[in-house]
């Protein structure tokens, strides 16, 4: 959707091996992001060691500083994840410690020394899985994302912030609750990265038989006023209704309902849904829902 939208955009004509190439761009682009905001918070989580040196040096520490604790930076799923071998690899070829604010991370990490979480994480005497878990997702969904200068110093540095960050929000999670599930590699596997370049060139190649197709539909709609993402919204949806073999045509339209609910108007949802389904039902009427990869026909 943001390669097609940039495509329609952009001031240069793009042709269909420049888009697949942005779209490759584009994922590239979310790996890095991924793999920083991981990185962020295993840094903080470390960072427990660092503060413990720090105060212990102090040239007349107090019994307090020499007794800081720093269970958090044994936790047994941080641990898994520094350990991972694509993920050591991520951090090398992105080069994202350069991006590293370390005053940032020290903040981060003393809103964590002062939270409740925190003090009950540290006084448990066993480490189950589920508090070790919670504790590094505390960080992120509680310390980094509503944390207002954090955002401002992802944006500084992640331009499709914006674009990704609901995505993030969700990888993140899945991945804490999962860690070794993903490869830092390439995050988005091989299935999913065939679907998306798939379904662009589907998109851009077949865009005026779609339409051909959606054009009809609006009524006394003029194309030319309609949202442009919603336009774009439902050539996707089409591409899918007409040459995705493997996935079911509700579960196309309710997805596009989704994404025009998410991000174009207030009324793109309802909109996006009726010129579908109009479509879904006059092809299926006619006999001729017939998912074909467009490149047989």
């Amino acid at each position: 959707m943001q390669t097609l939208y940039t495509v329609e955009t952009s001031q240069q004509s793009l042709s269909t091996d420049k888009a697949l190439k942005l779209l490759e761009t584009h994922f590239e682009q979310s790996r890095q992001l991924f793999t920083y905001l991981v990185y962020f918070i295993t840094e903080v989580a470390r960072y427990a060691e660092t503060d413990s040196v720090r105060r212990a040096s102090k040239h007349l520490p107090t019994q307090q500083d020499l007794t800081v604790n720093t269970k958090i930076s044994g936790n047994t799923v941080l641990w898994q994840i520094l350990e991972d071998s694509s993920f050591k690899a991520a951090i090398d070829d992105t080069r994202i410690m350069q991006v590293a604010d370390e005053e940032m991370i020290r903040k981060v990490y003393m809103q964590l020394t002062s939270s409740e979480e925190y003090l009950a994480y540290i006084n448990l005497a066993s480490r189950d899985k589920k508090d070790e878990k919670d504790i590094l997702t505390y960080i992120f969904s509680v310390l980094m994302l509503p944390n207002e200068n954090f955002i401002s110093h992802i944006e500084d540095h992640f331009i499709h912030w914006d674009d990704d960050a609901d995505m993030m929000n969700q990888m993140i999670l899945n991945f804490l609750q999962k860690p070794g599930s993903y490869n830092f590699q390439d995050i988005i596997s091989k299935e999913k990265r065939e679907f998306g370049l798939s379904l662009l060139k589907t998109a851009m190649e077949k865009k005026d038989f779609c339409m051909e197709l959606i054009k009809p539909k609006l009524k006394n709609w003029d194309a030319d006023r309609i949202a442009m993402l919603d336009m774009i919204l439902m050539r996707m949806g089409v591409c899918e209704l007409l040459y995705f073999e493997t996935i079911p045509t509700k579960v196309s339209i309710n997805e596009y309902i989704d994404l025009a609910k998410e991000y174009s108007t207030p009324q793109s949802g309802q909109f996006v849904n009726g010129i579908l389904d109009n479509i879904h039902k006059e092809k299926e009427q006619a006999g001729q829902l017939k998912k074909v990869d467009y490149k047989k026909q």
